[in-house]
């Protein structure tokens, strides 16, 4: 599979997605005018890619410092791909949540990803 880049845009996140070293990475802002539209062929290239692998181990980088309600939804979407590809492969998704120390509406954001996809292995990492 062809590794993805899209670079950050001033409402669009970095999209860095390198399939060929199972290290997924997203950081910036999100909150594009049309969310479906941006993120759709990022879900459909990221279900691909785990439906064309088994037992390897994937590191999710999020790195979003802000992101609104449809890019809400559609990051869940992207979470729970991951989230069956872990329940299929144990211990094989790790998710490192970055978040500014004192900004407790991202950390929140991730501590409710870390309820609600149990089979993903979540690290919150405070930066300063």
């Amino acid at each position: 599979m062809t590794d993805l880049y899209i670079p950050a845009s001033s409402d669009t996140p970095e999209v860095d997605f390198q399939f060929s070293r199972n290290t997924l990475s997203l950081s910036g802002e999100a909150y594009p005018e049309n969310g479906v539209e941006f993120f759709r062929p990022i879900l459909k290239q990221l279900q691909s890619h785990l439906q064309s692998i088994s037992g390897k181990k994937i590191e999710f980088n999020f790195q979003l410092t802000y992101f609104n309600s449809v890019s809400t939804k559609i990051l869940y979407s992207m979470f729970e791909l991951l989230n069956m590809y872990a329940k299929a492969n144990p211990n094989c998704v790790s998710l490192n949540w970055y978040h500014d120390e004192e900004d407790d509406t991202i950390l929140g954001f991730g501590l409710d990803i870390q309820e609600d996809f149990t089979w993903i292995d979540f690290n919150a990492v405070a930066t300063a």
